[in-house]
């Protein structure tokens, strides 16, 4: 018999056994509470890993095919070496384009440190130059060498060093939202296997009884399991369905908000956390069960 099947079968189980099982008290709110925490929390966490991919994704690409040069040099001779950059950016194999940012834009990109109102023109700030790549890209060093030739203030920024720590960082990210996972899984299995077998402890007199009359320990253990995967995967629901809805309340994303406005699912993504109440409810299969076999190999 497969899993699912196993997992069927404990569900419809018989109902004149889960008088074995109080359908009440603190082991049934400690496992319909742990539960549903647990689903939250696991909406979260694989809400954390998705919106970190995409944004490292999103940064990534927008930063692979452009760079940027900058120009350093006194103001006399600041126009001559853009248009001698420019000259040599236009004859490298793998530029689609390039073209030197004017004062307003350089003052946005100054804006977040200095203030919108900062004098660019009576400044000496460098003069940047965007490079827009062709798919197939250029060789950075040999670029970096006719700049360094032809214009001695001009400094080629590939963007390596941006790119290298978002990737190492979302990496990081992601097994972190994994890690977390793992966790929560291993704490529900803790806590159920903790409230099956305070369940069976209550329940050892009417275990005797069960076994005077005949009933078999797989049996028994066939009401407990039913019991708490139940629980488990009621809670669970609840638990993603209330994650679910607090990651709707959560702020769009937007190009301000970057990461902390992202954090979502998007298109198919949604369908991941449904997988959750499911997934519980076989970790309190086995948990149950393997906590109702070895607590009634104990009880004589």
């Amino acid at each position: 018999m497969n899993l699912a099947a196993r997992l069927l079968s404990a569900i419809k189980g018989d109902p004149r056994a889960d008088r074995a099982v109080p359908p009440t008290g603190f082991t049934a709110q400690l496992t319909v509470l742990t539960a549903a925490a647990m689903a939250f929390l696991c909406v979260f966490a694989i809400a954390l890993s998705l919106a970190t991919a995409r944004l490292a994704d999103r940064w990534s690409s927008q930063l692979a095919q452009s760079s940027t040069v900058r120009i350093s040099a006194p103001v006399d001779q600041l126009a001559t070496q853009t248009a001698a950059a420019l000259k040599v950016l236009q004859t490298t194999s793998g530029v689609a384009a390039s073209r030197p940012l004017d004062a307003d834009e350089q003052r946005a990109l100054l804006a977040p440190w200095f203030g919108p109102d900062l004098p660019v023109e009576s400044l000496p700030i460098p003069q940047l130059i965007e490079v827009v790549e062709t798919p197939q890209g250029y060789d950075a060093e040999g670029l970096r060498l006719r700049l360094r030739a032809e214009v001695p203030g001009a400094v080629l920024d590939d963007h390596t060093r941006w790119r290298r720590p978002l990737i190492e960082a979302a990496g990081r990210l992601n097994l972190l939202g994994l890690f977390c996972v793992g966790l929560i899984a291993l704490v529900t299995v803790a806590m159920i296997t903790l409230a099956a077998n305070s369940a069976l402890a209550a329940n050892s007199q009417v275990i005797r009884v069960l076994r005077q009359v005949g009933a078999r320990d797989d049996y028994i253990a066939r009401a407990f399991v039913r019991r708490f995967t139940l629980r488990a995967l009621a809670g669970a629901a609840g638990g993603t369905v209330a994650g679910m809805l607090a990651i709707t309340l959560l702020p769009s994303a937007d190009a301000a908000g970057g990461f902390l406005t992202g954090l979502g699912f998007t298109g198919a993504g949604w369908l991941l956390p449904l997988t959750i109440p499911p997934l519980a409810a076989v970790i309190a299969f086995w948990s149950t069960r393997v906590a109702a076999m070895r607590a009634l190999k104990e009880i004589t």
